[in-house]
């Protein structure tokens, strides 16, 4: 084994921890993704603090949280101007691996940047909310990724486009495939490039791909009818077995019409990871890559009567994470609560690089090795305002409570309890009956807050009030 592992981290979009056979609960058919999970470690208290694409993405890189990076909201036309991308003086841990001599790639969706009006011309165009969510990424702004092949946000996924390396922004690479086989067919193209390279150099330079799936985000009916096919038959009642859907209802009915696509898809994108897997193996380059796999936020899917992200509930805060790498990360399931800030300085010290100074989250590797270490007691949830809405909201996810405060510019801060030990589905706020732990958690939210530079820990958090409030 070389000093320097390899890196292939696999990000999906709109994958909830839920969504993975391995996890037990949702009846979806993933047997690679199993299998990765069977021989590495599988975190199963993975949090998304930030439940949606454009912040998940820039705490994922930078390893710092929204107040630091400046990304509090998605990238798309309305949002705000003042913040344009993730800042180029951003140091993401592509940057240190390219430094220390990694041959970098980056495959798929970034959604790290402002669109400009050129981009409604020359990429995905203008949705029917009127927005331009897509957006070409200058050179300037892929932090460390040598090689590119990717769009900004485009949910066109069986008529794809691509920007490619140096390709100006008028030339992307437009195709009719699913966008998902197609990322996966780029992904072997320069995993394959690379061993060549190595063979024809003699050197045993370490590579990372990043390679970012944007199913089984919606548009889900955009998904090959292959997949689809292996949940027909299923009762739908057998497919949305949560306890908190209620399928008599409206928003039951819509998840009940979503959810074979959304499984479909699921089990497409593990099949195509499959392929990347078996590719790898095929070039010698298994034992020698830390492999890692998981998604920038979950889905709700007509639990509690709601259907996308970027909420509090488990079904949104919790994603899939598993990593492999033999001889260095043993077989097995961590509880550890991983903030997504903590990935960056984690990935680092598996691959014996440095952590900058300016990343906040923590080195978690010893849950991946399997050692003793301090833990942390619990992970941030943050939604602010934005165009999605005016919601200013923090929570506090320990390991089986949490705690959410709904904020606001004035007034009262009303709070939610949930004990995720008695009651995993959420069905029954408990904070009334419980005012004395509320105010612990509280305090412990609010000192968490001050650490990373929130200014809600001071504002907001002052006001915060155990008055029990609705959880719609």
């Amino acid at each position: 084994m070389s000093q320097s592992p390899n890196l292939l981290f696999i990000l999906a979009d709109q994958w909830r921890a839920m969504a993975l056979g391995a996890a037990g609960t949702d009846p979806v058919h993933t047997p690679n993704l199993d299998r990765l999970a069977a021989q590495g470690m599988h975190l199963r208290q993975a949090v998304s603090n930030y439940p949606v694409c454009s912040p998940h993405r820039a705490m994922l890189m930078t390893g710092q949280y929204p107040q630091r990076n400046g990304v509090h909201s998605n990238f798309n036309s309305a949002s705000d101007p003042a913040v344009s991308t993730l800042s180029a003086r951003s140091t993401c841990w592509p940057e240190v691996l390219a430094a220390a001599g990694y041959r970098t790639a980056y495959v798929g969706k970034w959604h790290l940047n402002r669109p400009v009006p050129a981009d409604a011309v020359h990429g995905e165009g203008r949705r029917a909310d009127g927005r331009v969510w897509d957006a070409y990424t200058p050179p300037e702004h892929r932090h460390g990724f040598a090689r590119w092949y990717a769009h900004g946000c485009s949910d066109q996924h069986f008529r794809p486009h691509y920007w490619v390396d140096e390709a100006p922004r008028e030339e992307p690479v437009r195709l009719q495939q699913w966008s998902a086989e197609h990322e996966s067919d780029q992904a072997l193209r320069l995993l394959q490039e690379h061993r060549e390279e190595q063979e024809r150099a003699g050197t045993d330079d370490p590579f990372a791909l990043m390679l970012s799936y944007n199913p089984p985000h919606p548009p889900f009916e955009q998904v090959p009818q292959r997949y689809v096919d292996r949940y027909r038959d299923v009762p739908v009642e057998h497919l949305l077995t949560r306890a908190n859907v209620d399928l008599s209802t409206p928003e039951g009915q819509e998840a009940a019409r979503a959810v074979r696509l959304y499984f479909a898809a699921v089990t497409g994108v593990d099949e195509q990871i499959g392929r990347v897997l078996a590719g790898l193996e095929e070039l010698g380059l298994s034992e020698d890559t830390l492999v890692v796999f998981t998604s920038d936020h979950g889905m709700q899917l007509g639990s509690h009567g709601l259907q996308s992200k970027n909420i509090w509930f488990e079904e949104s805060l919790r994603v899939p994470f598993l990593a492999r790498l033999p001889g260095r990360i043993p077989a097995g399931t961590d509880d550890v609560l991983l903030s997504t800030p903590d990935i960056a300085p984690t990935l680092l010290h598996l691959l014996g690089q440095e952590v900058p100074a300016s990343m906040q989250g923590r080195d978690l590797s010893g849950a991946l090795r399997g050692w003793d270490f301090e833990r942390p007691g619990g992970a941030l949830y943050l939604r602010m305002p934005s165009t999605a809405g005016r919601q200013d909201w923090r929570g506090w996810r320990t390991a089986d409570r949490l705690l959410v405060c709904r904020g606001g510019q004035h007034g009262p801060v009303p709070m939610h309890l949930y004990d995720l030990a008695e009651d995993p589905w959420q069905l029954r706020d408990v904070l009334s009956a419980r005012p004395a732990e509320a105010e612990r958690l509280r305090s412990e939210l609010i000192a968490a807050l001050a650490a990373v530079g929130d200014p809600w820990s001071r504002d907001a958090g002052a006001r915060t009030t155990a008055t029990a409030a609705s959880t719609r």
